[in-house]
């Protein structure tokens, strides 16, 4: 399979965050200029990042994706309240947008819905997602991004030439025929998304079932080394209130210097700018006596694009807890809830356009694993999701700031030129 190694800064998301991206072609997308960032290390945001990505990267898919990854992180909150919850909107996006190649009538209108993207004709998308891949593309040695796509076809099936090619053209998607019946099967699919994730994420598929005919996979990897390093002689166990309201010891990441900072009526915020700062991990945390929960019905798309726009460069003070989280979660319910339910339904889901000559086929799951590390050096994270197919049948100067972030906080890792959100999640128990 075909990957990109991409160095790149993520606009994005909490710690529900990292996202997987589209994988790369044999194509070479032409790379996005590089400016040079300030001398505090990161790139300034709003209305800068979309000048920086206009001519490259059509806004209307950025716009589109923050809408789709902010809808399905409350969907998925609303599952799981109190527990960790860390997405890649980025890998889900691009997984079900090669999904939609084949997608034809009532479920391509449902999928379009749940992606946010009416408005937004087909041959348009394809090429703002291979875009949005060149734009994505940052010569930074401490940042990294592996993107991979993959098409695994079950043997003896005729899938429609045309949706194999578009996901190939766009997506950089190579297309392996795999006999189905094999016991070894998912081992073989297992053994990509191990690699592709550098061994942080080792499974997808459990088991195929008799009517499954192809997986679709997206798979990112990403890897950044802060600006500037959190000095491990000052992390310390101090006390971190849990959603629960218990209390514990964990460890606590201190730095003091100039941030990129905002300050909200019920919560801070800050930016953490990894390697020149294209990318960099944002956390909101709620002021004391506001339950995570409570702020998280505030985290919409366009609340998300106006805080960024006034973040400040601000002298403070900051407290991050170390933490390592798996997270893995079936989308179907999540997905059905933003409207493309038909797209699962059996008897109503029509992907005509990706098979020949099979009876109905549908999408029997979505499942989605992510992994993310923070310490003191900076931020490991990866996520692959998987699509299964069956076949029926300029600022004034503010106040220094204290934030130590000793109860549930909100986080997202996201790319600063292009505005995309990589990752995103909520962390109530590091």
């Amino acid at each position: 399979m075909s990957s990109c190694s991409l160095e790149v800064i993520s606009r994005g998301l909490g710690l529900s965050l990292l996202v997987a991206l589209i994988g790369c072609s044999s194509m070479s997308p032409s790379t996005a200029a590089n400016n040079s960032p300030p001398a505090n290390g990161e790139v300034s945001m709003g209305d800068q990042n979309k000048k920086e990505a206009s001519g490259t990267l059509d806004p209307r898919l950025v716009s589109a994706n923050t809408r789709f990854g902010f809808n399905l992180f409350a969907e998925l909150a609303k599952r799981g309240s109190g527990k960790n919850l860390f997405i890649s909107p980025t890998s889900i996006g691009l997984a079900l947008a090669m999904t939609y190649n084949g997608a034809v009538g009532e479920t391509k209108a449902g999928m379009e819905r749940a992606l946010e993207i009416q408005g937004i004709n087909h041959s348009d998308l394809n090429r703002a997602y291979a875009e949005l891949r060149a734009a994505l593309e940052s010569p930074d040695p401490k940042v990294q991004l592996n993107i991979a796509n993959a098409l695994w076809a079950k043997k003896d099936v005729t899938f429609n030439p045309d949706f194999l090619a578009r996901n190939k053209q766009f997506y950089g998607a190579e297309v392996t025929t795999l006999n189905f019946n094999d016991p070894g099967a998912p081992a073989t699919i297992n053994a990509w998304v191990n690699d592709k994730t550098k061994g942080k994420i080792d499974k997808i598929v459990d088991r195929i079932d008799a009517q499954s005919i192809l997986f679709l996979i997206n798979a990112i990897y990403f890897k950044g080394a802060w600006a500037i390093e959190f000095d491990k002689a000052k992390t310390k166990d101090e006390p971190f209130t849990t959603a629960s309201g218990q209390q514990k010891q964990h460890p606590i990441m201190h730095q003091s210097r100039d941030y990129k900072y905002l300050e909200g009526k019920e919560f801070q915020a800050v930016s953490i700018p990894y390697g020149g700062g294209g990318v960099s991990m944002y956390i909101f945390l709620p002021s004391k006596g506001v339950r995570l929960e409570d702020f998280q019905k505030n985290l919409t798309a366009e609340n998300w694009n106006t805080w960024l726009k006034q973040f400040a460069e601000t002298k403070g003070e900051i407290g991050v807890p170390r933490f390592k989280i798996e997270y893995e979660s079936t989308l179907n319910e999540a997905l059905t809830a933003l409207g493309m339910g038909v797209a699962f339904d059996p008897n109503r889901a029509d992907f005509s356009g990706i098979a020949q000559g099979e009876d109905r086929v549908f999408i029997s799951s979505v499942k989605h694993k992510t992994f993310a590390e923070v310490n003191e050096e900076g931020t490991e994270a990866a996520a692959v999701t998987s699509v299964e197919m069956r076949a029926t049948s300029a600022m004034q100067p503010r106040k220094a700031f204290r934030m130590i972030v000793d109860r549930p906080f909100f986080c997202a890792i996201a790319d600063n030129k292009s505005g995309t959100v990589l990752f995103m999640g909520a962390i109530n128990n590091p």
